[in-house]
């Protein structure tokens, strides 16, 4: 197996078990056991992506997973999440047009929305609705756009994500439903 495999499969198999892992309570971000396996998962994919790109993959990726490593900063440093949406958001707008300029295709679209909103469920407030469904919204765009691309780790580790993610949604849903309710 290639380093660039061994490497993306490590990663992705960390941040897998980020989006697994339940949500607890931290004192700061930078102490949540969930945020850090979110980013040294991401730091290995940032490896695998540049080592996929100097084979011959795909650039995005490397846009990814630079966007990403930047919002994992703000995550462990903990800015507001108004700061968080605000800069992740333009970030974001900039990138689209800047691929639609490139005349790439609409595909890009998809992966940078997904970009996105995996940004912006990174850097968001821990064990929140919010958080959840943007990673969950986010990681099922770049599932999509991986599927495109063909390039089945980033596909495999995106559906996992968003799974995992989805069911932290879901078991949110049931929480505030039963608090609702009494």
């Amino acid at each position: 197996m290639e380093l660039a495999s061994v490497i993306g499969l490590t990663g992705a198999i960390v941040l897998v078990a980020g989006a697994a892992y339940p949500e607890r309570t931290a004192s700061h971000p930078a102490k949540s056991a969930k945020n850090w396996l979110f980013a040294i998962g991401g730091l290995c994919m940032l490896a695998y992506a540049i080592l996929n790109y100097l084979g011959g993959g795909t650039i995005f990726f490397v846009i990814l997973q630079l966007f990403i490593n930047a919002t994992s900063i703000l995550m462990m440093l903990g800015t507001s999440d108004k700061f968080d949406t605000l800069f992740i958001t333009v970030v974001g707008l900039a990138m689209v047009l800047w691929s639609l300029s490139l005349f790439e295709g609409t595909n890009t679209v998809f992966f940078i929305i997904g970009l996105t909103g995996i940004g912006l469920g990174y850097a968001m407030d821990m064990g929140t609705f919010k958080r959840n469904a943007a990673l969950t919204a986010g990681s099922a765009l770049i599932a999509l756009f991986s599927y495109i691309a063909g390039d089945w780790i980033f596909f495999w580790l995106n559906v996992f994500f968003a799974l995992f993610s989805g069911y932290h949604v879901f078991r949110l849903c049931r929480i505030i439903a039963r608090t609702t309710n009494s």
